[in-house]
């Protein structure tokens, strides 16, 4: 599934690029090193694994990989991760998480309609990040987002 009109953000210029989102196939998975994407990503070949690449170029700046929970209508982000030159103050790019949250939210929107509801494990560090940033509520162990703040990240991150 590949949505059209999802962009990131140059740092330096504030220009919008516009990027899209594949599958990742499991014979791929071993490319993404630890040290480039900070998790080892061959452990998610049982699950659903896509990456962000900015139209017509192959070099993946960030990857999410979800699990599709339908008897609760949710779609639980197991792990997202953008590349290491793009985290911090020195980043190429911004807006890479952001975009992988709100193809991940699309999904679950098409998936489960009104009902839509995608999760997260986050790591206590940064837990404060993604519920200031993307409006995660806390729900017991996990943050997460459901309808209408799934429309509002979409809107805010896709120009569809």
């Amino acid at each position: 599934m590949l949505f059209s009109n999802m962009r990131i953000v140059e740092a330096s210029t504030e220009k919008p690029i516009p990027v899209e989102i594949y599958p990742v196939e499991k014979s791929e998975l071993k490319l993404f090193s630890k040290k480039r994407y900070s998790f080892d990503w061959s452990s998610e070949s049982k699950f659903e694994v896509y990456k962000l690449v900015i139209s017509r170029t192959e070099d993946a700046l960030g990857l999410i990989s979800m699990d599709r929970i339908p008897q609760e209508w949710r779609i639980h982000i197991r792990l997202i991760a953008v590349s290491k030159e793009n985290l911090g103050s020195g980043k190429i790019y911004e807006n890479i998480a952001g975009v992988l949250i709100a193809y991940a939210s699309k999904i679950a929107l098409e998936d489960f309609g009104e009902h839509a509801c995608i999760s997260l494990k986050p790591k206590t560090q940064i837990a404060k990040l993604y519920m200031e940033k993307y409006n995660m509520k806390i729900t017991g162990m996990l943050l997460s987002l459901e309808v209408p703040e799934l429309l509002n990240l979409i809107n805010r991150y896709d120009y569809d």
